[in-house]
C-alpha cells in the first residue's frame, strides 16, 4: 500500500497546492459590495447627496483592486479603468470646489461630474468581475 501511496506521488509530481481557489471569493465579496453600493440611489441632481456615497465605494474598489494585485490577475484594461476612475475623482472633487464657491449645489458640471464618477465605478466593476470570473491559466495545480 505504501509502494502505491509513493507511486502516485511520484506521478503527479509536486503541485501548487497554494494557488488560490478559482472564483476568489474574497473578490467576489467585495465586487458584490461595490456593486450594491452603485445600486443605492443618488440623485444625480442633487449630486451633493451622492458624495459620501462615492466615497465610500472609493474604498471598496481601492480594497478589491488590492484583492487583485494579491492574486495577481491584474491586466490593462483593469489598469486603465482605474485610472479613468481616478481622473474621473479628480473632477468631480475639483466640480464640488467649484459648485461651493458659486453657492450653487445643483451646478450642471458638478452632476456631470458625479454620473462620469458613478459610470467609472461600472466600468471598474465590470473588468474587475471579468477578472475574477475568468478561468486561471492551465488548472491552477501546474508543477512547480
Amino acid at each position: 500500500m505504501a509502494a502505491l501511496a509513493a507511486l502516485a506521488a511520484l506521478t503527479t509530481g509536486c503541485r501548487n497546492d497554494t494557488a488560490p481557489a478559482w472564483g476568489y471569493p474574497e473578490l467576489g465579496t467585495t465586487l458584490k459590495s461595490l456593486a450594491r453600493g452603485l445600486d443605492e440611489d443618488c440623485d444625480e441632481q442633487a449630486p451633493e447627496s451622492c458624495v459620501a456615497g462615492l466615497e465610500r465605494l472609493g474604498v471598496l474598489a481601492e480594497r478589491a483592486f488590492a484583492e487583485v494585485l494579491d492574486h495577481k490577475l491584474l491586466d490593462g484594461a483593469c489598469v486603465r479603468a482605474m485610472n479613468d476612475l481616478d481622473g474621473a475623482r479628480e473632477l468631480r472633487v475639483a466640480a464640488a470646489g467649484e459648485a461651493r464657491a458659486r453657492h450653487d449645489p445643483h451646478y450642471l458640471p458638478f452632476r456631470h461630474a458625479v454620473r462620469a464618477e458613478r459610470f467609472a465605478y461600472r466600468r471598474l466593476l465590470a473588468e474587475l468581475e471579468s477578472l475574477r470570473t475568468a478561468p486561471p491559466p492551465g488548472d491552477g495545480t501546474q508543477p512547480v
